[in-house]
């Protein structure tokens, strides 16, 4: 294995790690992101176009977003409007 692909794979330990302690559910999801498109990167390593294709688009895009909307119900993530409202009452 080349420098390149044994960097990438601490990268991707360091962001499993990562996403596993973060307490703050934004930065868990943008390092969940980073994430899938190392895993892409390691599938185009293994010469599977494919996959690497499938993972870009489904685990750093389809799911990275139903993740933000579902933070954004569950109100883990207030829009301009909300904080400027919040900050008013206050």
């Amino acid at each position: 294995m080349n420098a390149f692909g044994m960097i990438v794979l601490v990268f991707l330990v360091i962001c499993a790690i990562a996403t596993s302690v973060s307490k703050n559910l934004l930065v868990s999801v943008v390092i969940f992101m980073a994430y899938s498109v190392l895993m892409s990167i390691v599938w185009m390593m293994l010469e599977s176009p494919d996959l690497a294709i499938t993972e870009a688009a489904v685990g750093a895009g389809v799911t990275s977003l139903l993740f933000f909307i579902t933070l954004k119900k569950i109100h883990a993530i207030r829009g301009d409007e909300e904080e400027d409202h919040h900050d008013e009452q206050e």
